[in-house]
């Protein structure tokens, strides 16, 4: 009867446990889906407004500023999959934990 017990207390533990990990996988997932979406929102359309060396000098400008954008993206997104691949194996390790225990 005490195993019992036990067994609900840990499991109830490991739930908790699991819970915190899935908590902190979302946050890093959503994390690294803003800065995608913050590098795909660097690709724009050319301006048919403006005359044809204006609509050239404006893009280049802007693809100038676009590059050192996206250098930075990349790094943060760099990090913050590698942060998402950790938070995702420990959640992988903190699920098989709570099955095991949910099983005995």
């Amino acid at each position: 009867m005490k195993d019992v017990k036990n067994l609900r207390r840990l499991k109830a533990l490991s739930d908790l446990i699991l819970n915190q990990h899935l908590a902190r996988l979302r946050a890093c997932a959503e994390a690294r889906n803003q800065s995608l979406q913050r590098l795909s929102d660097l690709v724009v359309e050319p301006d048919d407004q403006l005359g044809p060396c204006a609509s050239a000098a404006a893009a280049f400008q802007y693809e100038r500023w676009a590059e050192l954008r996206r250098s930075e993206l990349n790094i943060l997104l760099a990090r913050q999959t590698v942060a998402w691949m950790g938070a995702r194996k420990d959640a992988e390790v903190a699920f098989g934990r709570s099955e095991v225990l949910r099983k005995l």
